[in-house]
């Protein structure tokens, strides 16, 4: 071992390793371009110099090349030193003054401009590409020709070289991008397209497969590997500090014991290279809309900024095409369900990341929008956006002459030919079935329908055609995140259903230390700061922050490492807290989001407090926004480190305090979601209260009478209501209602009261609840509805077809028309009801299985039957039913004949012919939609729950909390939340009980710890702070007469403390004095 001194500090080295070498272990950085770790080193470019003092005199020497010596002294920034720097530096600013890696690190040494004459070229002679090439790759392709200012880079004779295997290791490794092997490389050389930026992108052999993956770390391509294919390089393994490169890591077949299987493979996309009509892949500017996702997506290739894939130029005009490789004959004859409201996202997003006028036109048969809140969305679109939507046939796209415009040549609804001109086509492909969903059939044992999609039982997505295993997302049917959310819970709910005996058999509690009492002792602060990979270190100088933290106040250790929230970096902070007895921590990394709860138990472990942790999220704040400016990043990270030190120094431990679950459910509603809801509860093992304000269980359903499939609603009501009444976990309310909802998250009470005018209340005690309540049919005035037999709702039509009594009044009318979107995706009912269009297709199905001659109109704005409900509206086509669209503004006109015999007249335009249909009509069916049930807003205020704005109840989160609602322990399933297909709120009912389970599976629930807290000498006991509450955690205690806070109900948000005039109340975490402390510190 060698001992030397750099910068005034001893290091101790092995023998043989440079003065570069000790420097950076001890964090020291010096500027180096023709140094790389993996390489011989060269000492070419000079910008490695330091000053050496071996006892007899002062020498300046590149330090890659120089060996470390014993007693050596070596300064790395004296005057000398970085005059000798900067010198080196306007050298190479003169010979590459246009190279933007050149002019940064110019920037950096403190050179802005140059005093040479400047010659404009590219290569500085460094020499990292030659050796790369020899020494790494075992080619030597590329060398050193000429001296003096003639020496440059070439391949021999400077002609082509079969040798050249297109590695692009040259063109990796070159500082200044001076070197490019397609210029000498007889082979054809492309990047290897990225597969999570759909190959618009380029990736590395050794990449992450797409940001904040999980888990997130790089793998490495075999099939193209120099290494794997050759058997040299080894570049990685040489310079992963983690040493995690592993060339003879296998795969590995593991074999669970496991109960249950959960099938969530996901979708592809249809690619439609061999439709010519399109000329995907034939011209560059014919993109598909997940790669146009990736060209708005800040992270993508393009970093959001909206260009032409041809020529980078300004994109002025988008088309987007719908239904590609969907309602397909040719191919996929299903609707991908998720097309056109992405289509519509993809437009907004890309005029705002505009920046001049941007025109978007979407290409569509029908727009639908049938999810929660999406009609309002796409009214928005065009309102606010300006976004144009054309109804038409499906477009041709070909090059225009000229400037590399395309030509969308198309028949609008009139049929007149159009043709516009775009510099831009986004197509919106097909959901498709997953390549590898045949082996997975065949490992698990289910079935697959005609698509290729997972089969699933009839009224349920989640149950396959085996036993015990079930599915979740796209792979069963294409649908939207917040179903595929839905579903997700659903299938883990029928799983826990299966296992329910096994439950928590293999969960081992993990145990904790007793806490240290540190209120007495000083702060003991300690700092560890992370690079994060190249994420942090990349960008800021993690060194320098590190010595900054170490002259902070109470900062007694401070210190930096490649991944902090590694297991043997978890194990490291242990250590150090045990060595030098910190009582506070502060951590600079990634986002708390995430990794605070991983530090939080880590200092757990050894006795601390877990608040005595202070988190500082460098990498979104300081690497990601500030990566251009790496100075900034690196005095911002400092900045951040000193305000979390100060605010350190005033944290208290915070005791956590536990409650107890009551492993009881209640389910309000007895329709088919509340039954599913109560039924999967009880599977799982919880009692469940059951209630319905009616004599009898079934809601909606009970008004269902066959489906499109051909299945048996009735036989499905039967069959649960047997399972409901037999269950020994499920106690039924009949006749009862909610009057009174007390308590908090794992411990309410509920009040009930009978319906039928029977005294005195139930009060029965849980920990959930679920909200289940149904919906109702709209009522409707228009269309003579109430003043005409003749004029039914579709339920009205259905009741009757499936009464062979009533039915021959259906089958003896000549013409029956449907009027579709009754009072819905209108100003004062804006969304879509979802099940219409499928309800009017069965009864007109049904109407043409009984009566063929049957003449059938359907009237309609979209048909949105979606998923593999498609191929029924072919269907209805192909058997006779005439379907005609019309516009809002101009609705179908409705008028009584003479007398009750006489048909109904009806008026309306058709697009298709440019005009007027008359009509005479034996019958006319309405498409009423669903409304939410009058109680609703009476129910919501008793169990503390929002509405939105058409009345149904308000999830916490459309995507992300499905099921949810803000108040923690109450959930939401079924018609209550929104229209849907019985299929869909069984699963939405699963999901709930889902959810519900995993709170009472618990035993206990932990408040969150930051929560309020009131000085009750300065409290006034005004209220204000209980009326803004969010969460209802704040009471006024009626013998006090002061604030008191529910700690389980608070979420720690502050809005009391902010409206507190007397500043009572306080928000543990977030004190006034550590907020100022913080403040002063940057100040």
């Amino acid at each position: 071992m060698v001992k030397l001194t750099i910068n005034d500090r001893q290091t101790e080295v092995e023998e043989g390793t440079t003065v570069l070498e000790a420097a950076e272990a001890l964090g020291i950085k010096i500027p180096t371009l023709c140094y790389h770790k993996s390489l011989t080193p060269y000492g070419g470019c000079r910008l490695c110099l330091v000053e050496l003092d071996d006892g007899w005199r002062k020498r300046i020497k590149t330090s890659c090349v120089y060996p470390a010596q014993e007693g050596l002294k070596v300064c790395t920034d004296s005057e000398p030193v970085l005059k000798a720097r900067r010198m080196v530096m306007e050298l190479l600013v003169a010979r590459c003054p246009e190279s933007e890696a050149i002019r940064l690190l110019a920037a950096e040494i403190g050179v802005t401009e140059t005093r040479i004459k400047k010659r404009n070229d590219k290569c500085i002679l460094c020499g990292l590409c030659v050796r790369m090439c020899e020494e790494r790759m075992g080619k030597a392709i590329i060398g050193f020709a000429n001296r003096g200012i003639k020496r440059k880079v070439i391949p021999p004779f400077e002609a082509e070289s079969e040798a050249c295997m297109g590695c692009g290791a040259c063109a990796f490794i070159c500082p200044t991008n001076a070197i490019d092997p397609k210029d000498f490389c007889t082979r054809g050389i492309t990047a290897l397209p990225s597969e999570f930026d759909f190959g618009i992108g380029a990736r590395p052999v050794v990449n992450v497969a797409f940001p904040q993956a999980v888990p997130n770390t790089p793998s490495i391509d075999k099939e193209r590997c120099v290494h794997f294919q050759t058997g040299n390089c080894r570049t990685c393994e040489s310079v992963c500090d983690a040493g995690a490169i592993d060339y003879e890591q296998q795969d590995e077949q593991l074999k669970l014991n496991v109960g249950s299987v959960i099938i969530a493979p996901g979708y592809e996309r249809y690619y439609p290279d061999n439709r010519l009509e399109y000329n995907y892949q034939r011209l560059a500017n014919v993109v598909t809309a997940p790669e146009f996702e990736r060209m708005l997506s800040a992270s993508g290739p393009y970093g959001g900024h909206l260009i032409r894939p041809s020529d980078h130029g300004e994109l002025k005009r988008i088309a987007f095409l719908q239904c590609v490789g969907s309602r397909d004959l040719e191919c996929n004859q299903y609707c991908s369900a998720v097309c056109c409201m992405h289509a519509t996202k993809e437009a907004i997003v890309a005029k705002e990341h505009a920046s001049g006028e941007l025109d978007t036109d979407i290409y569509f048969m029908d727009m639908r929008a049938f999810g929660k809140g999406f009609d309002r969305y796409y009214e928005r679109a065009k309102a606010e956006y300006g976004v144009s939507f054309r109804r038409c046939r499906l477009p041709v796209v070909d090059q225009a002459a000229g400037n590399g415009e395309l030509a969308l040549s198309y028949v609008d609804e009139q049929g007149s030919f159009k043709k516009e001109l775009y510099d831009l086509v986004v197509l919106s492909t097909a959901l498709i079935p997953p390549k590898n969903v045949g082996m997975l059939k065949e490992a698990a044992g289910f079935d697959l329908n005609k698509y290729n999609f997972v089969e699933t039982k009839p009224f349920t997505g989640e149950d396959t055609s085996r036993k015990g295993v079930y599915v979740c997302g796209a792979v069963s049917e294409p649908k939207d995140i917040p179903e595929t959310v839905i579903q997700a819970s659903a299938a883990a709910a029928r799983a826990s259903e299966l296992l329910a005996e096994a439950r928590g058999t293999l969960i081992e509690k993990q145990e904790y230390p007793p806490e240290r009492d540190v209120s007495d002792e000083p702060p003991r602060i300690g700092v560890f700061v992370c690079h994060c990979g190249i994420n942090i270190g990349g960008v800021v100088d993690v060194e320098q922050v590190v010595q900054s933290a170490k002259d902070l106040p109470n900062v007694v250790h401070s210190e930096h490492s490649l991944y902090t929230c590694s297991q043997d970096n978890q194990q490291k902070i242990k250590e150090t807290i045990e060595e030098h007895r910190l009582n506070r921590v502060v951590i600079a990394s990634c986002t708390p989001r995430t990794h605070e709860p991983l530090f939080q138990d880590t200092i757990r472990e050894v006795g601390l407090n877990s608040f005595l942790l202070e988190f500082v999220s460098i990498r979104e704040h300081c690497s990601w926004v500030h990566m251009a400016d790496k100075a900034r990043a690196t005095q911002k990270a400092k900045d951040l480190v000193s305000m979390a030190v100060s605010k350190a120094g005033l944290l208290r431990a915070v005791p956590c305090s536990s409650f107890s679950v009551r492993n009881e459910a209640l389910v309000v509603g007895g329709g088919i979601s509340g039954m599913t809801a109560a039924l999967s509860l009880a599977e799982q093992g919880f009692e469940t209260h059951l209630v319905e304000k009616e004599n009898e269980l079934g809601g909606n359903l009970r008004k269902l009478h066959f489906t499109l499939s051909g299945q048996d609603p009735q036989e499905l009501l039967r069959n649960t209501v047997e399972q409901v009444r037999a269950s020994e976990n499920i106690h039924l309310h009949l006749e009862t209602e909610v009057e009174e909802l007390t308590g908090y998250m794992g411990n309410y009470k509920t009040s009930l009261v009978g319906t039928n005018g029977e005294t005195g209340k139930t009060v029965i005690e849980h920990g959930a609840a679920v909200v289940a309540v149904g919906a109702s049919e709209a009522q409707t005035t228009e269309y003579l509805r109430g003043q005409s037999e003749r004029v039914i709702t579709q339920k009205e039509l259905e009741a009757t077809l499936s009464d062979d009594a009533e039915c021959a009044k259906v089958t003896s009318a000549q013409t029956i028309a449907m009027i579709q979107c009754v009072g819905s995706r209108e100003e004062d009912r804006m969304y879509c009801s979802r099940v219409c269009c499928t309800q009017a297709i069965k009864n007109a199905l049904k109407i043409k299985e009984i009566s063929p001659q049957t003449n059938i109109l359907v009237f309609y704005r979209d048909i949105r039957t979606y998923g593999f409900r498609e191929e029924y509206y072919e269907k209805a086509r192909q058997e006779g039913v005439i379907f005609v669209r019309y516009e809002p503004e101009n609705k179908p006109k409705v008028t009584a004949g003479q007398t009750p015999d006489d048909p109904l007249q009806i008026e309306a335009n058709d697009p298709v012919l440019g005009q007027k249909l008359n009509v005479n009509a034996d019958l006319l069916v309405l498409s009423t939609g669903i409304v939410h049930r009058q109680d609703s807003e009476r129910l919501a205020k008793i169990l503390k729950v929002p509405l939105d704005q058409d009345g149904f109840f308000l999830e916490a989160h459309i995507k992300l909390r499905p099921v949810d609602f803000a108040t923690d322990g109450v959930y939401l399933c079924g018609l209550a939340h929104s229209p849907k297909f019985v299929g869909e709120a069984i699963s939405q009912a699963r999901a709930a009980a889902g959810r519900a389970a995993t709170l009472l599976s618990k035993g206990t629930v932990q408040a969150k710890g930051r929560t309020a807290e009131v000085k009750e000498r300065l409290c006034a006991g005004c209220g204000l702070c209980v009326g803004i509450c969010p969460y209802e955690a704040r009471k006024i205690d009626p013998e006090k007469a002061i604030a008191e806070v529910i700690e389980v109900l608070c979420q720690g948000c502050g809005a009391c403390a902010a409206v507190c005039p007397n500043a009572a109340t306080k928000q543990v975490g977030f004190a006034k004095e550590e907020i100022m402390a913080a403040v002063d510190s940057l100040i």
